[in-house]
């Protein structure tokens, strides 16, 4: 059913790596200094950028195989994981970028009075430190990452958690994002969801995804929802 807008919202999740943050620089570097530990040669940063969405074993998996629909040796996938880790712990956040509009869309919704979450299939591991180090920890009530829970985006899980610890309805929780993870969980726990288009979304462009609207930034957001 087409929405009204503007629609009414109680708190907002987002999404972390290609909604707030460009973080391929770091899963790029990451990702290569992986490779050359191994033995293998390094991916171009496109490449890399593709194979991002499904959180870090995916990715990991997807550059050994080198493909993006390419499945890995479980030793091998094994063996590299603790690699790729180690190497992303020491270069997370070092290369990344806050995406413009984030930081004002942020305030903006504090300001209207929109409780936050943000909801990524990023490891706990390194989703708090990265949020810390670029200074936008502080605009989130609840973080909930991709370990957080048994399971994660396109499934709903994260999602409904968020709502229940908000006390919101699902139809009343926006949930904004980049990939067709996002939109499918939002789809599957009844939520409204915006997208933004300059994110990763596994290569595919998301004017096919099946959105409520497609937002240019965070602040474009702010004219299509009103306090419920």
């Amino acid at each position: 059913m087409k929405k009204t807008f503007p629609i009414a919202v109680r708190a907002v999740m987002i999404d972390l790596d290609g909604t707030l943050l460009d973080t391929i620089p770091d899963l790029a570097a990451a990702t290569n200094l992986m490779l050359g530990h191994l033995g293998h040669d390094p991916l171009p940063l496109d490449v890399v950028r593709t194979y991002v969405g499904k959180g870090i074993p995916r990715l990991v998996e997807r550059a050994l195989a080198r493909d993006i629909d390419g499945r890995a040796d479980a030793h091998a996938l094994a063996a590299a994981l603790p690699v790729f880790e180690r190497f992303y712990t020491e270069v997370n956040g070092r290369h990344t970028t806050i995406y413009p509009g984030v930081r004002e869309g942020l305030e903006q919704f504090r300001a209207a009075g929109f409780p936050l979450a943000c909801v990524t299939n990023k490891s706990g591991a390194f989703t708090g430190p990265l949020l810390e180090r670029m200074g936008l920890a502080r605009y989130f009530a609840q973080t909930i990452a991709g370990d957080t829970l048994p399971r994660k985006k396109p499934d709903p899980m994260q999602l409904l958690h968020a709502c229940a610890q908000f006390g919101v309805p699902p139809e009343r929780m926006l949930m904004i994002g980049d990939s067709g993870n996002d939109a499918q969980a939002a789809r599957a726990a009844g939520c409204p969801v915006f997208c933004v288009p300059y994110g990763y979304n596994e290569g595919q462009a998301v004017q096919s995804l099946d959105v409520d609207a497609i937002v240019s930034s965070l602040l474009d957001c702010i004219p299509l929802i009103k306090k419920d």
